[in-house]
């Protein structure tokens, strides 16, 4: 019988009984009931492959837009923390970076993150066969329980976070064309490798047990890395350190644009880590989904509130910029394990995130290691903890996490510096001390972003 039917006629029979409470209880009415009950029962479980893949594939697309937006939350962080006359350089770099890495993560990148076809293997490096994709990416195909294209964007847009990270450390004295190339590099090759290791069924996903649920290493300690070796190779901003050790204070140049960066990279990450449970087609993986938005957004909440109380007692004032960063400090550590902590454990895991700012900003500092937003503490030292703190409140060991740490420590590093330092003595990475005074926005593009204020 069609379901509509059954359901109607329950119903019907259901009005009729409170009237007549009789009828309630004739073998006909108890036959036309139960099977409305056989027929609703599934749409409370499991639903079709067909639905289940078309929530699934919503998920990675909604995911995916999300992060994508974030792309617009790092260019308007980065643009708000930057002095006036190096602020459309940054606009550049965020957009130019994030279409570099679609265009490299198509032509090479996710054939080497995702190299063994879905099977696990040992390996430290793979490469599949054929430049992604091929095939019609649009063609639905069941048997994957989403659509690849869904995928494929879903896995771009994590690859593009990744570059985002390089650029706010490295503001206002590199160039653009060596950066661009870096981005290229890292894009195509760097990261990707990582993502093979664990997400890709790679070497330390099949012998360590490593487990980074949405990327606190394979994405934003990646990142850092690379952040912390151009860094070091590419030097402090001119006049950044006195030599009597005295850092002088570059003033951001429009802080409400800061923090409306950092709000869009607080609703991105509900698609960065919500998204990352990869499917959405039960109850429960809706109900994880919820979960895992619920502790995302408290551990962002406690970095916050961690960052302005410990600047408070600190300094006697409250520091806006290390609450931002707090907030991004919380974030990135809840992203190796959104998921198994209770909201208890992930405050406690986001403010010591927002600790972990408020102490390395300034630690850096001492070692004249210039990082123009704080990307260092945020994303690689927060990302560091929040995977080794995955040990105790999900479902992986501390050495496996350990060893994935110190492992793309080794990678990114040794991979970052060979680069860099290929572009130094090549093309040079760094404009003279002159271009520098005068702003890259003059030098490098010739668009000034406030032309009536930007050499005051």
């Amino acid at each position: 019988m069609n379901k509509r039917i059954l359901t109607l006629a329950a119903f019907a029979i259901g009005t009729a009984a409170i009237a007549h409470p009789a009828l309630a209880a004739t073998p006909e009415v108890v036959e036309v009931v139960e099977a409305a009950a056989e027929v609703a029962e599934p749409a409370t479980g499991v639903v079709s492959d067909g639905t289940a893949y078309i929530f699934n594939t919503l998920l990675f697309l909604i995911g995916g837009f999300l992060v994508m937006w974030m792309a617009a939350g790092f260019a308007m962080l980065e643009a708000g923390l930057v002095r006036a006359k190096n602020t459309s350089t940054q606009c550049l770099k965020n957009i130019g970076l994030y279409s570099i890495a679609g265009l490299m993560f198509w032509v090479i990148g996710y054939n080497i993150a995702y190299p063994f076809g879905g099977e696990a293997s040992s390996a430290l490096f793979g490469m599949a066969g054929t430049i992604y994709p091929m095939q019609d990416v649009g063609a639905a195909d069941l048997d994957t329980g989403y659509s690849v294209a869904s995928d494929w964007f879903f896995q771009m847009v994590f690859c593009a976070t990744t570059a985002s990270i390089v650029s706010g450390t490295l503001a206002e004295r590199i160039k653009i064309v060596p950066f661009f190339i870096f981005v290229t590099v890292l894009t195509a090759v760097i990261y990707p490798v990582v993502v093979s290791w664990e997400w890709g069924g790679g070497y330390l996903d099949t012998e360590w047990g490593f487990s980074d649920f949405a990327g606190s290493t394979l994405v934003h300690s990646t990142g850092g890395w690379a952040a912390l070796v151009g860094a070091l190779i590419l030097g402090a901003r001119s006049g950044r350190y006195g030599a009597d050790g005295k850092v002088n204070v570059f003033p951001g140049s429009n802080i409400p644009l800061a923090t409306l960066g950092t709000f869009i990279l607080w609703l991105g990450w509900f698609g960065f880590n919500g998204a990352s449970q990869l499917a959405m087609g039960t109850v429960g993986d809706v109900s994880d989904v919820s979960k895992i938005f619920v502790n995302t957004n408290m551990a962002a909440c406690a970095g916050v509130v961690v960052a302005i109380i410990l600047t408070q007692v600190m300094y006697k004032k409250a520091d806006v910029t290390m609450a931002l960063n707090g907030a991004l400090a919380g974030l990135v550590a809840i992203t190796a394990e959104p998921l198994a902590p209770t909201v208890g454990q992930s405050i406690v895991i986001g403010g010591v995130g927002g600790v972990i700012v408020v102490f390395a900003v300034p630690m850096l500092d001492k070692f004249k290691i210039d990082d123009v937003v704080g990307a260092i503490p945020v994303h690689l030292m927060a990302g560091i903890w929040g995977t080794l703190i995955v040990a105790w409140a999900g479902d992986a060991t501390f050495l496996g996490q350990l060893v994935g740490v110190l492992l793309t420590m080794a990678w990114v590093s040794i991979a970052s510096a060979a680069v860099w330092f290929a572009l130094k003595y090549t093309i040079g990475l760094r404009p003279t001390e002159e271009e520098e005074m005068a702003g890259m926005d003059h030098v490098e593009i010739g668009v000034e972003a406030y032309p009536e204020f930007a050499r005051t």
